[in-house]
């Protein structure tokens, strides 16, 4: 294909991602309602305000959009790869695909743990410094940005495994490499789960155990990698 041929291409898969992106945004703002008590759920009565005339307008549009683009994300995908995917080779292929499908698998999860586990416990621990004198008032605009970025982080922190097995595809990283720094992850990862969760030792394990059983897989995935290339360099 010629340049003018691949900006066509292009340009034809941007506007199919722009009419689905603005066809799930609009359906989620219909919801956003909905959308928003599943955000507000795992605070228990929480009640949002807004302090000024169209901040609560805006905050739902930027909910909608978000919830949109999770909504066309499929859509936006196959739009991506049906681009790229002439380009490459068949190998190339054949690693892509269960790519992306696991970085999709592991975004869920890790969204899902956050919902379901990590920020039910953050929140409470929040909510805790309330009293008669320091009343818990959140902005719809704060608390959306917040619960959104916490799930997000979630989310792409479970990419870790996929992360490593790229990594020792290309020979950056190996197995035995990521066991001897073990310890200095473990100590991290137990700093970052005492400052993330609430003060008490089985909040900070359900969430440093998940992240050091992430480390172990994606040590195993490079260590299968390895040796997938050892095999194929002793058959050639």
């Amino acid at each position: 294909m010629s340049v003018i041929h691949h900006l066509e291409e292009l340009r034809k898969r941007l506007i199919i991602c722009l009419v689905a992106l603005l066809l799930t945004s609009v359906i989620s703002f219909m919801f956003v309602e909905e959308i928003r008590y599943l955000l507000i759920r795992p605070a228990g009565s929480l009640e949002l305000i807004y302090i000024s005339p169209p901040e609560a307008l805006m905050a739902n549009i930027r909910l909608a959009i978000l919830a949109g683009i999770i909504l066309a994300m499929p859509i936006l995908i196959y739009q991506f790869l049906a681009f790229i995917m002439p380009a490459l080779y068949k190998s190339e292929k054949k690693l892509l695909i269960p790519i992306v499908f696991g970085m999709l698998v592991m975004f869920s999860v890790g969204i899902a743990f956050a919902y379901t586990i990590a920020f039910p416990f953050a929140i409470t621990f929040f909510l805790q410094f309330a009293s008669q004198d320091v009343i818990p008032m959140f902005t719809i605009t704060q608390y959306i940005s917040f619960v959104t970025q916490f799930l997000l982080t979630f989310g792409l922190v479970f990419q870790l495994p996929l992360f490593f097995l790229i990594l020792g595809t290309m020979n950056i990283v190996t197995a035995p490499l990521l066991r001897r720094i073990r310890k200095y992850v473990v100590v991290a990862i137990a700093i970052g789960a005492a400052i993330i969760t609430p003060p008490d030792i089985i909040s900070q394990l359900m969430i440093a155990a998940p992240l050091l059983v992430l480390y172990e897989i994606g040590i195993l995935l490079v260590a299968v990698i390895q040796f997938r290339k050892k095999r194929k360099k002793k058959d050639s």
